[in-house]
């Protein structure tokens, strides 16, 4: 089923972004996926203010506003989430105890959740790799193994309610795959 026949009026999804450091191209495309598909949609991080992406993990990108801090909201709050890549950004979120827990309460209570990239050291960080397939940049295989989850070569995995996916170059399945995922979890 395309994006365009799922729809997500009824649904609140969480983008994350860090302070510094979130793939610019993973954060805006899936943030406009879920939108396009009617969701409401909260850019969530750490800090209040403007977060600075990164493109190509190393190059300055744009700033984005981010609408709630951790500490503001909770996973209660929202149906579904998406954690960009980055490498910079997704380890400066698995250092922050709030940004831990946040997710940690969401993927525990198996609501629907898109990992891309770097994304999936957060979800070791949060200890829900275990017996799960999954996929991420080639570079996180060993920590997800060693986390206990099956790492897979694909361009998109879906576990249940976690999808997962490698790069950017695979944004278009990751998009598609979100969208579908959220509206069949999040009712």
């Amino acid at each position: 089923m395309s994006t365009d026949e799922q729809r997500l009026d009824d649904t609140t999804v969480a983008v994350l972004i860090a302070p510094e450091g979130t793939e610019q191209v993973e954060f805006t495309e899936s943030r406009q996926a879920v939108a396009d598909a009617g969701a409401t949609v909260d850019v969530v991080g750490s800090e209040s203010g403007e977060a600075q992406a990164v493109n190509n993990d190393l190059e300055e990108g744009d700033t984005f506003e981010v609408d709630h801090t951790f500490a503001d909201v909770s996973a209660d709050d929202y149906d579904a989430v998406v954690i960009p890549g980055g490498t910079v950004g997704v380890d400066r979120l698995r250092l922050e105890s709030e940004a831990v827990e946040f997710v940690r309460e969401h993927v525990s209570a198996d609501k629907p959740t898109g990992v891309i990239c770097h994304g999936p050291w957060l979800l070791v960080e949060v200890d829900e790799v275990d017996g799960r397939t999954l996929t991420s940049f080639p570079s996180l295989r060993t920590d997800i193994r060693n986390a206990g989850g099956e790492w897979v070569d694909e361009e998109v995995v879906t576990d249940g309610n976690l999808v997962t996916s490698r790069k950017p170059d695979d944004l278009d399945a990751f998009r598609e795959e979100i969208v579908e995922t959220f509206a069949d979890g999040s009712r």
